[in-house]
C-alpha cells in the first residue's frame, strides 16, 4: 500500500471517529478495514488495495453529522477530500464514491460495484459478543436524552438485531458469505429466536463492560 496515503489516512481520518457515537468509532473502522482485507484475500478478488483501504477508512466518517444519511455525507466528505486526488484518478474516485454510498445494510439496491461489496460485507459483524457488545453502546448513546435503563437500552437492541439479522427477513446484505459470517447468523439467531436467553446474555455483557 501506498505508506504516504496510509499515513495520511490514519494521521487525519481516524481520528475524526473519536467523534462517532459507540458502533461507529474507530475500533469499528479498524475491524472493517481488517475484514475487507480477509475478504479480498480468502475470495482472491483482484482490486485496488490502496482504494479497499481507503473506502473504509471513509465509510462512516458521516455519521457524527447526519447518521440516518451518513452513508451519502461519508461519500460526500470523501470526494471534499482533495489529498485524495493526489491518489486516485476521477474514475477511480467515482468508484469509491459509490461504494461509500452503498456500504449500509439497509440498501435497497444490490451495491453498485466491487468496492461496495467489499465494504459492505466487511461491516458486517461476525462475532456475537462483539455485536451484543456493540449494539447495546449504540443504543445507550443513540437514547441519551432519553436517559433509558439497562432494559430499555437491550429492547432497543433486540428490536434491531431483529430486524437486521433474522433468518427469517433480516434486511443486512452480505455479498461474502464465508464461514465466519455462517456461524455468526447461526449464533446470533439462537439469542434472537429466545428473547430470555438474548437478555440475559446482554445483562451479563452489560456488568462485563460496566455499561450501567
Amino acid at each position: 500500500m501506498n505508506r504516504n496515503l496510509y499515513d495520511y489516512l490514519n494521521s487525519n481520518i481516524l481520528p475524526k471517529y473519536e467523534h462517532n457515537i459507540g458502533g461507529h468509532d474507530i475500533e469499528h473502522i479498524k475491524y472493517v478495514i481488517s475484514r475487507s482485507k480477509e475478504i479480498v484475500d480468502e475470495f482472491n478478488l483482484d482490486v485496488n488495495e490502496d482504494m479497499v483501504y481507503t473506502i473504509a477508512m471513509f465509510h462512516d466518517i458521516g455519521y457524527s453529522v447526519n447518521p440516518d444519511e451518513h452513508e451519502k455525507v461519508s461519500a460526500d466528505m470523501f470526494m471534499q477530500d482533495e489529498e485524495m486526488k493526489k491518489y486516485f484518478n476521477d474514475e477511480q474516485r467515482q468508484i469509491m464514491y459509490e461504494a461509500i454510498v452503498d456500504h449500509r445494510a439497509s440498501l435497497e439496491y444490490e451495491a453498485r460495484n466491487i468496492y461496495g461489496k467489499i465494504v459492505s460485507s466487511a461491516d458486517r459483524e461476525i462475532s456475537v459478543k462483539n455485536m451484543l457488545i456493540r449494539s447495546l453502546r449504540f443504543h445507550k448513546d443513540k437514547h441519551i436524552a432519553e436517559n433509558p435503563t439497562l432494559d430499555d437500552v437491550i429492547e432497543y437492541s433486540f428490536k434491531k438485531l431483529y430486524s437486521k439479522y433474522s433468518k427469517t427477513n433480516g434486511y443486512a446484505k452480505m455479498y461474502f458469505k464465508d464461514q465466519k459470517y455462517i456461524d455468526y447468523i447461526d449464533g446470533i439467531n439462537v439469542l434472537l429466536n429466545n428473547k430470555e436467553l438474548f437478555i440475559n446474555e446482554e445483562k451479563k455483557i452489560a456488568k462485563e463492560i460496566n455499561l450501567y
